[in-house]
């Protein structure tokens, strides 16, 4: 019989919650009014296409949006020229940023400020290194691999520091933060990791689990960073992984010969999507289910305050509206009792904390 286990955390972190929860919101307050979104507001296709289907409209220009209408900026963040363009055309902006990534922004204003070149460490382009570039385009220098090192323009490498996109791959950060410091003896370590709590834990989860599967099945986009680094560290375990949008994109080839499957997804990924995965796959293959629990998360972020100055405009109080978490273990404990399939928990906190200590995250 087929093993199935799931990791835990997985799907939504808490950015996610809250960008998605801003557009909710918005539907709810301005009913009859056209909201638009720059950018997909998470990098997931079901999220996306659930908001087209209620009547937002996504765009890659602000230009696009017509003057005097809100639009709201995606979590991965935006640039000053975005937010200024906004502000010309009389926008009504609200600001759905993860504040993981505005910390990153604020250190990037920081360092540009003191004098310091950034080499940042990222994604060319993807749209959290495009806003963070923004804020000091003359400052800062995209590193997207070792192989980029040797082609930077340093002035001074006494005043040089790193800072990183926050969905990258642990093993990848840290392989390029080695040849920084092996090329750039002085360069500085930004005050915190910027990798963010939510894809540190997800990565951490896969790190523990995959080398006892024999597959690892990821539920995300393709545009997905965070998404695409899960498969990338279940592949640096040695185990086959696929990323697939839903329980569509599975092919059956990919269980031949295997007794053990992990199930995780990314944090722009719906629970639903994982629930109709996991029915897919016991009532096809028979599976028995376990979670493993490697980190317990209790990160929420509020409402932010340019969507709280646009309720009270509109005669509501934003304390008493609240972002709706779902709780993913009562949910998924719910649905295996309505289906009468059985379910155990296993508590591998204790490998994931080593599993950190060893990767500098604990």
């Amino acid at each position: 019989m087929l093993r199935l286990i799931l990791a835990n955390p997985r799907g939504f972190c808490a950015g996610v919650y809250m960008a998605i929860d801003v557009v909710d919101q918005l539907l709810d307050i301005c009913p009859g009014e056209t909201i638009y979104v720059y950018h997909e507001i998470v990098h997931n296709r079901h999220v996306v296409d659930r908001f087209r289907r209620r009547g937002v409209i996504f765009v890659e220009d602000v230009a696009a949006v017509p003057d005097g209408s809100i639009v709201v900026f995606s979590a991965h963040g935006v640039s000053p020229a975005v937010r200024e363009l906004a502000r010309s055309k009389n926008l009504t902006s609200i600001d759905a940023t993860c504040p993981l990534v505005t910390k990153v922004h604020a250190e990037a204003i920081r360092y540009a400020r003191k004098g310091f070149q950034i080499l940042l460490i990222g994604h060319h382009d993807h749209q959290e290194v495009i806003g963070t570039r923004g804020e000091a385009p003359d400052a800062i220098q995209v590193v997207d691999s070792i192989e980029t090192i040797p082609t930077l323009r340093i002035h001074d490498p006494d005043k040089l520091v790193y800072l990183t996109q926050t969905t990258l791959s642990l093993d990848d950060a840290d392989r390029i933060i080695k040849a920084l410091k092996a090329a750039f003896p002085n360069i500085k370590d930004p005050p915190a990791s910027d990798i963010c709590y939510a894809t540190t834990n997800r990565q951490t989860a896969v790190r523990a689990i995959a080398p006892e599967c024999d597959l690892v099945l990821v539920v995300g986009s393709r545009n997905s960073s965070n998404s695409v680094r899960l498969t990338e560290i279940a592949e640096n375990c040695g185990t086959r992984a696929r990323l697939i949008d839903d329980k569509s994109e599975l092919d059956p080839e990919w269980f031949e010969g295997v007794g053990t499957v992990l199930v995780t997804a990314g944090a722009s990924a719906p629970e639903d999507l994982v629930h109709d995965l996991i029915e897919h796959i016991v009532h096809t293959y028979g599976a028995e289910v376990e979670q493993h629990d490697v980190e317990r998360e209790e990160v929420e972020f509020g409402l932010p305050g340019t969507l709280k100055e646009l309720m009270r405009s509109r005669g509501v109080e934003p304390a008493t509206r609240r972002i709706v978490r779902e709780d993913t273990g009562e949910l998924l404990h719910q649905w295996f009792e309505q289906h009468s399939i059985p379910f155990r928990t296993v508590d591998m906190t204790l490998r994931g904390k080593a599993l950190k200590q060893q990767h500098g995250h604990a």
